[in-house]
């Protein structure tokens, strides 16, 4: 049996712990006071005000001035977050033709955008160009810089390590090892599927419990489970791509049959309809039909409502949307179960950027 150990709580982690439940609470309105935060917090005043001056002499909160709310003695101070304190530098990997940068405010504004053409380039390649848009991003900061996030394609582990990335040449990589060591700043490394995720949740209103599928050359999911990150025994939930929903399909280049990609990977989709263009919407309406299969008992087990689909706005339409929604409801009714909410994703491409943001803000300030 496995000896299981545990470490001792420690002062500084109490101190850490509270620091994030204080600016969390900043975070999301700027509008408190001390004494407002003491009651949010259930922190003790003299607490909230130890840890209010650390975060106003970190950069990160500044006082606003007094509220206008009539109460017994002294005026209250209103305390507000600074977006402009950090940069926040982010990159998305899982392109085909390019890698993606940005430099991003604490509020998950895009203040300054990079591209670096791949061109083919695979393995040492590319990483070189992931490693030379990464030192570009550094130089083009104005602000101190919290940390860099990353959304790269493949399996990653919980050290940053692409354990495979096929479509880059991949092989237990460690990515955020040789980041830092190379810009000698934080640095966090995840799917990209799972930092999109993180980015609905974070920046466009999504529920603690979500799930977002991603269309595009392969097909993958990130699942958000009562407000955290599902990462799966072996580093891969959410790989839902490789899902067997037709045993007499079409050969997948994993050597199975019937893939859920071979039928709603943008560049399978794309075949087809190129080859029916009068068959559009019906063929869309299958591939959603489809996606509903693989999605449905992951919605029936885990009793999920909300569900977001990713991918280029001419694949995520109506007639797959509707289609995806129709099959998971009717495989997963019951009178307990409230109407799925199948969406569309309404970040468009910068999804991954702004994952990438939500996952330094959570590592680094303690977010989420």
């Amino acid at each position: 049996m496995r000896e299981v150990v545990r470490r001792k709580l420690r002062p500084e982690d109490a101190r850490r712990s509270n620091l994030a439940l204080v600016l969390r609470a900043i975070y999301e309105d700027s509008q408190l006071s001390r004494a407002d935060l003491a009651r949010a917090t259930g922190l003790t005043k003299v607490t909230v005000s130890d840890l209010v001056a650390e975060l106003i002499a970190s950069g990160l909160v500044r006082e606003t001035g007094t509220s206008e709310i009539q109460r017994p003695g002294k005026p209250s101070t209103l305390l507000a977050f600074d977006a402009a304190a950090r940069d926040i530098l982010v990159m998305d990997l899982s392109a085909r033709d390019e890698l993606r940068g940005a430099v991003v405010s604490l509020r998950g504004e895009l203040l300054r955008t990079a591209v670096r053409p791949l061109d083919g380039a695979v393995g040492d390649e590319a990483l070189a160009a992931a490693l030379d848009l990464a030192r570009e991003l550094v130089a083009s900061a104005t602000h101190p810089v919290l940390g860099l996030g990353v959304g790269t394609p493949g399996t990653v582990n919980g050290a940053g390590t692409v354990l495979s990335a096929p479509n880059l040449h991949w092989h237990n990589l460690p990515l955020q090892q040789l980041l830092h060591d190379e810009l000698g700043i934080p640095v966090r490394v995840e799917n990209d599927a799972n930092v999109a995720v993180l980015a609905e949740r974070r920046f466009a209103g999504g529920p603690d419990d979500l799930v977002r599928v991603q269309l595009s050359r392969g097909v993958g999911a990130g699942l958000v489970v009562g407000g955290r990150l599902v990462h799966g025994a072996a580093s891969d939930a959410g790989e839902i791509g490789h899902v067997v929903i037709d045993e007499s399909g079409t050969p997948c280049g994993c050597g199975k049959v019937g893939c859920l990609e071979t039928w709603t990977s943008v560049p399978a989709l794309t075949a087809r309809i190129g080859a029916e263009p009068g068959r559009r919407d019906e063929l869309l309406a299958e591939a959603g039909h489809r996606l509903g299969l693989a999605l449905a008992p992951v919605v029936g087990m885990l009793g999920l409502a909300t569900i977001v689909i990713g991918g280029p706005s001419e694949i995520a339409t109506a007639p797959l949307l509707d289609a995806a929604r129709e099959c998971i409801a009717e495989r997963t009714r019951s009178e307990f179960r409230p109407d799925l909410d199948l969406t569309a994703s309404r970040l468009g491409a910068d999804a991954v950027l702004l994952g990438a943001a939500a996952l330094v803000l959570l590592s680094e300030l303690g977010v989420d």
